[in-house]
């Protein structure tokens, strides 16, 4: 039968086509390339041209070193499957991603970008019990049995992508409202999850050095541990804790890529694995390090995970506050010589970007100074709000990060609070009690004045946490939906 075939050097170990190592070395650049056009927004489009250019390198090497032939003398068989077939793959895949691209909601893109990060741990657990039941077509025999090596990489692939597939969808039905957001404790929790893990650890070992008769109980057994220590990793996370989710399971996916990559013996698999699951890594340390927060006490549990219920999702009892209108805050923001606005989750919501850059626009034709403060944490991803800031064209340089604009609010006569709560509170930085006790937030309280847009006061924000900010002296409530309020506010401006 006719089939797909490759060089037998990805099993053997015979020297590789120069211009096959040379196509994928080219195609791991532009990937580089794309990770650095990636940590700007003003470089971001090209980053993301790098990286399709880099992928599509990729992708057509490996089409052309693996075309079918008749004449199979000097090639290893590694598939059944033809040219057509996987062209009519790549031609569904495509549809269907293009479709999602354009039909997407800017704020469902942290749900989509974990439901991505599931597809790539299956498909690593997919590809590693190919492997395993087809070894010879993957070159992976020693004799007649898998080589031990080839069982590591193929275990720690199937076991890291079985736990990003279903920690991903776990933090997919978080992030989308399927389930809550809140942390969900089983009893003794930590036992459980470290002798899980250890019990990989151990089925892992095993498998290397198990006979081929004693194989198949020791990976199926391995493979359903690591689809629940997924499980059991996600569930006890607050949705506070969602932003370090999505970069650890991105950098999960990554890894478990880059194992994939050795079991087929593929260059361009292992180099573009190891670039993501690195900067996934880096990221969740950034992240983490933005709120204060171990990377190892939010594996362990996230915020408003506490086991005595801090943070349960109760507001406070109801406390005096001022209530204003859209025309009180038009009247004071004309008046103000600098505006710091800071956006949050509440503005993905309403979808309240643009006119947000609208009345940004008329303040600075009035003569005020404006600028927009983003956290690391705010959203439900990395990136999330400047996604959105750059999406309504919100210049760059007017867009600052946490630690080089937080002195700044002493001076600001306004600080326009739209949607974001969390990372505003100032309990992160009083109340050792508070499950938010330690994260950076903004020092809004050191403004001359505050509005606060929010749809109600019975709420509180993702960590279940009350707010002080909202009884300040210097504030004044804007109750309604964002993109409601911003837009009378444009109407009183004008």
């Amino acid at each position: 039968m006719l089939g797909f075939a490759t060089p037998a050097n990805a099993a053997t170990g015979e020297a590789v086509n120069p211009w096959v190592a040379l196509a994928y070395l080219v195609s791991g650049v532009f990937f580089i390339l794309a990770l650095r056009g990636l940590s700007s927004p003003a470089t971001s489009r090209t980053g993301n041209r790098f990286g399709m250019i880099g992928m599509l390198i990729a992708v057509v090497t490996t089409l052309v070193t693996h075309v079918p032939t008749s004449d199979l003398s000097d090639y290893e068989v590694i598939s059944l499957f033809g040219l057509g077939e996987i062209l009519i793959a790549i031609a569904i895949g495509a549809i269907i991603g293009i479709t999602i691209a354009r039909r997407i909601a800017m704020t469902a893109m942290p749900e989509l970008v974990a439901a991505f990060h599931s597809l790539v741990g299956l498909a690593a657990v997919l590809v590693g019990w190919a492997a395993y039941l087809n070894p010879g077509a993957f070159g992976l025999l020693v004799g007649d049995s898998i080589g031990a090596v080839s069982k590591v990489e193929m275990g720690l692939g199937i076991a890291i992508g079985a736990i990003t597939f279903s920690g991903s969808v776990i933090a997919f039905a978080k992030l989308s409202g399927r389930m809550s957001g809140s942390p969900i404790l089983l009893p003794a929790r930590h036992v459980i999850n470290l002798g899980t893990l250890a019990a990989i650890v151990v089925l892992t070992a095993l498998f290397a050095m198990a006979g081929p008769a004693e194989t198949m109980p020791l990976i199926i057994a391995l493979t359903v541990l690591a689809f629940l220590i997924g499980f059991l990793l996600i569930i006890p996370i607050g949705g506070a804790d969602m932003p370090v989710v999505v970069s650890m399971l991105n950098s999960y996916s990554g890894w478990a890529a880059a194992a994939m990559g050795f079991t087929l013996g593929n260059t361009a698999m292992i180099i573009t694995g190891a670039l993501v699951g690195s900067s996934g890594a880096i990221l969740s340390y950034i992240m983490c390090r933005a709120m204060n927060r171990s990377f190892i006490s939010v594996i362990a549990g996230g915020f408003g995970a506490d086991d005595s219920g801090a943070g349960g999702g109760e507001a406070k009892e109801q406390r005096p506050y001022k209530q204003g209108s859209a025309a009180d805050a038009a009247f004071m923001l004309e008046q103000a010589e600098k505006v710091i606005i800071i956006p949050g989750y509440g503005m993905a919501v309403a979808q309240a970007q643009h006119a947000l850059r609208e009345m940004a626009d008329i303040l600075e034709e009035k003569g005020v100074e404006v600028k927009y403060a983003i956290h690391p944490v705010a959203g439900r991803m990395p990136g999330h709000m400047n996604v959105l800031l750059a999406e309504a064209q919100v210049p760059y340089e007017n867009v600052f990060e946490l630690e080089d604009i937080n002195s700044e609010f002493a001076q600001a006569d306004v600080a326009f609070i739209i949607g974001a709560n969390d990372v505003v509170n100032p309990a992160a930085k009083t109340d050792k009690s508070s499950p938010i006790y330690g994260m950076p937030v903004f020092d809004v309280d050191k403004a001359k004045q505050v509005f606060f847009i929010k749809r109600s006061m019975g709420g509180v924000g993702y960590a279940g946490v009350d707010n002080d900010v909202f009884y300040m002296d210097q504030t004044m409530m804007l109750l309604s939906d964002a993109k409601k309020m911003v837009e009378e506010i444009v109407k009183a401006l004008d």
